[in-house]
């Protein structure tokens, strides 16, 4: 017989008891209960005899019952759910938000790991020396909730090492599958977050990427919908939907940053070069042509070489052309 299985849980919505409907009820029963075991006590002293122990036994028996149903109440916010446990079962969530009284067996949860003094947490429930929550009554916050991945150091598609950074916008869609399906959500989200970011930014190259190829840099839209699709499907499992997840640092790393800072400058420099010298040809062939058609003077090939190479000089230079005036004739 297979006991390795994993069952997948469904969340179910089920209403219970208004809390202002049995709160003066068991505020009744709570003063009958005092009532009946305070009277049994005096009337068995003022007749000095032996009280009738049925009576007392059962003012007694209705006010420990009244007590432990009044732990029953709870209330529950605008955006937060409760999920009910009875002894070890599911049986349902509620969702309406306001004051409700449900069966005060129903479990307040497994415990979960929180930070201890010392900054660490407990890797396992019952860690020593690290101290353990109890969910409060299964309550669940429905609300959206930011999470910020830190920066993290990958490897990009080329294997340059690259630091990048996300925030993700989630909350608790299913609650069955929150509180049942993984050990804690929360920390599943975190670590699953920071996994799915790594993976992401291992399919694509930072930047420079071969023709219509989607880069970090340049397709950053593109990127934020992979990741966000890959949290969807990573965090289905815990019940969580993902709303949107958005890069909030990319850059290179420390140690090849300033090499890579270098090329890219020296691309900025080569692309500059590139559209002056085009415009300067362009510059130079208007001004030989309104030359010609206006028949400013006449030039044979030589001398035009020699003025395309003066006018180009002048147009790309970098530092301050200072010109020389020819006093002669034009060919001296």
């Amino acid at each position: 017989m297979r006991t390795d299985q994993v069952t997948v849980n469904r969340e179910r919505s089920v209403r219970v008891a208004s809390g202002w409907v049995l709160l003066p009820i068991l505020i009744l029963l709570l003063l009958a209960s005092l009532a009946l075991v305070v009277g049994t006590i005096v009337v068995s002293a003022r007749t000095q005899q032996v009280p009738n122990w049925w009576t007392l036994f059962g003012g007694i028996l209705l006010l420990a019952t009244t007590v432990v149903l009044l732990t029953g109440f709870f209330t529950l916010q605008p955006n937060e759910a409760r999920v009910l446990v009875l002894f070890g079962e599911y049986r349902g969530t509620v969702r309406v938000s306001g004051f409700h009284w449900a069966n005060p067996f129903y479990g307040a949860g497994p415990a979960i790991p929180v930070k201890g003094t010392d900054g660490t947490t407990a890797s396992r429930p019952g860690q020593p020396g690290i101290p353990l929550r109890m969910r409060t009554r299964n309550k669940i916050s429905l609300r959206a909730r930011n999470m910020l991945v830190d920066k993290l150091k990958v490897n990009d598609k080329r294997g340059n090492p690259i630091e990048i950074a996300a925030v993700v916008v989630w909350r608790v869609e299913d609650t069955a599958q929150a509180m049942f399906d993984v050990d804690d959500y929360e920390t599943y989200v975190r670590i699953q977050s920071e996994s799915a970011l790594r993976h992401v930014a291992s399919l694509y190259a930072y930047d420079h990427g071969e023709e219509a190829e989607i880069t970090l840099r340049s397709g950053v839209d593109e990127v934020c919908r992979a990741l966000q699709e890959e949290l969807t499907e990573r965090l289905g499992k815990a019940g969580v939907a993902v709303y949107e997840a958005r890069l909030t640092h990319l850059a290179y790393a420390p140690e090849i940053a300033q090499a890579m800072l270098r090329r890219q400058q020296a691309e900025a420099v080569i692309a500059a070069r590139q559209k002056i010298v085009h415009g300067a040809v362009s510059m130079v062939e208007m001004a030989l042509r309104e030359l010609a058609e206006k028949q400013v003077v006449q030039l044979d090939d030589e001398r035009r070489a020699a003025m395309v190479s003066n006018l180009m000089v002048v147009l790309c230079a970098e530092s301050e052309v200072h010109p020389v005036i020819n006093a002669g004739t034009l060919y001296n």
